[in-house]
C-alpha cells in the first residue's frame, strides 16, 4: 500500500474508526472490551456502545473487580483500551504514523515523522511511536522449527567513543573492550522464516537455555541447530538437537550448511538502523525497538502488514 493508497483508504476519521471497529470484532458482533459479553451501540454517538451484562471482570490496570452495571451499565468506545486511548490525536494521524514506520526498513525517528505529520511537539511523535512499537509485541511466533541459528550481539556505544564526562571508569575501566557499557541481546532465527530475539541482563547457562525452550520447537522438528562457540550453547546437545557450530576467533564462519549469517543479518539491520535512524536507544526502551524491527522484519512479505499492526493496537 502506497501513501496514496492509505490517504484514498481512510480520508476522513470515520472510515478509521469503522476500519478499526472491524479488526476488534470481525464477526461484527460488539463484544464488552470488559468482560466479553455482547454490548449494544450508541445510536446518539457513533462508534461508542454500552454493556449492562451485570458480569464482574478484573480491571486490567488495577486487578480489582469491576462490574458492568445493569442499571447504568458500562459505556466505552472502539478505540478503549487500544494504543489510541487517552490521546487527543485523531486517529487518521496514527495510521500515518503506522504507514512510516512499517515502510522503512531500518526504522524512522520520532523527530523525523514530527517534521512530516506535523505533530504538535517532538514528544507527542515519540509517545506515538512508542505505543505502537509496544503494540508490535502482540505478535506472536510459533516455535522456530527446520534449521534454526542462534547467535547473541551487544547494542550500544563503544566505551572509548563516550565523552569523558559519561564514561564510567570504575566499572569499564580504561582499554577494556567486548561489551562493556553495552547491553546483551540474544536472538534465534529459522532460515527463510521468522527472528525472536530478547534483551537479557548477562549470557549465563540457565539464561541460554531459557531462551532456546522458549523460542526454539522440540528437537524432532529441528533439522539443524546452528551457534558460534560460545560457552553459553555447549549443553544443546543433551536437548536431543543436532547441535553444530563455527569459530569465528579461528575465521571459520560457513561448514557446509552450518553457519549464523542469516541471524547475522539481521544483527546488522538493526544495528545500522539504530545508528543511522535514532543515533541512540536507551537500555529502557530497547525492547520496545526490538519488537519493531523485529515485527518488520516476520512480516516483510506479509501484503497485509497494515491491517496486522492496527489488529496489534
Amino acid at each position: 500500500m502506497s501513501l496514496i493508497e492509505l490517504l484514498a483508504r481512510f480520508p476522513d476519521e470515520d472510515s478509521c474508526r469503522r476500519f478499526l471497529e472491524q479488526k476488534r470484532w470481525p464477526t461484527g458482533e460488539i463484544k464488552c472490551v470488559r468482560c466479553g459479553s455482547k454490548a449494544y451501540r450508541l445510536k446518539a454517538r457513533p462508534f461508542h456502545y454500552l454493556c449492562k451484562s451485570g458480569k464482574q471482570s478484573p480491571d486490567p490496570e488495577t486487578r480489582k473487580p469491576v462490574t458492568c452495571s445493569k442499571q447504568n451499565g458500562y459505556r466505552f468506545s472502539v478505540i478503549t483500551r487500544t494504543v489510541f486511548e487517552n490521546t487527543n490525536y485523531p486517529v487518521r494521524e496514527w495510521f500515518r504514523v503506522i504507514f512510516l514506520m512499517f515502510h522503512s526498513k531500518k526504522g524512522m525517528s520520532a523527530h523525523q515523522i514530527h517534521r512530516m505529520i506535523g505533530t504538535g511537539s517532538y514528544e507527542t511523535a515519540w509517545y506515538m511511536c512508542t505505543r505502537i512499537r509496544a503494540a508490535m509485541k502482540g505478535d506472536v511466533i510459533p516455535p522456530l522449527t527446520g534449521e534454526v541459528e542462534v547467535d547473541e550481539t551487544y547494542i550500544g556505544g563503544k566505551e572509548k567513543n563516550k565523552h569523558w564526562a559519561t564514561k564510567n571508569w570504575e566499572e569499564h575501566p580504561r582499554g577494556q573492550r567486548g561489551g562493556a557499557g553495552k547491553v546483551a541481546v540474544i536472538g534465534a532465527i529459522s532460515r527463510k522464516g521468522s527472528v525472536i530475539c530478547q534483551a537479557i541482563d548477562e549470557f549465563g547457562f540457565d539464561t541460554f537455555d531459557n531462551f532456546l525452550r522458549r523460542t526454539v520447537a522440540e528437537s524432532e522438528k529441528v533439522r539443524l541447530l546452528a551457534t558460534d562457540e560460545h560457552s553459553g550453547y555447549r549443553n544443546w546437545r543433551k536437548y536431543g538437537y543436532d547441535h553444530r557450530t563455527v569459530n569465528h576467533s579461528r575465521d571459520e564462519y560457513v561448514v557446509g550448511t552450518v553457519h549464523t549469517n542469516t541471524i547475522e543479518s539481521f544483527w546488522s539491520l538493526l544495528k545500522r538502523g539504530i545508528v543511522g535512524s535514532y543515533h541512540h536507544v536507551s537500555k529502557q526502551y530497547l525492547p520496545l525497538y526490538l519488537n519493531e524491527f523485529s515485527f518488520r522484519f516476520n512480516n516483510r512479505h506479509n501484503p497485509d502488514i497494515f491491517d496486522k499492526i492496527i489488529a496489534s493496537c
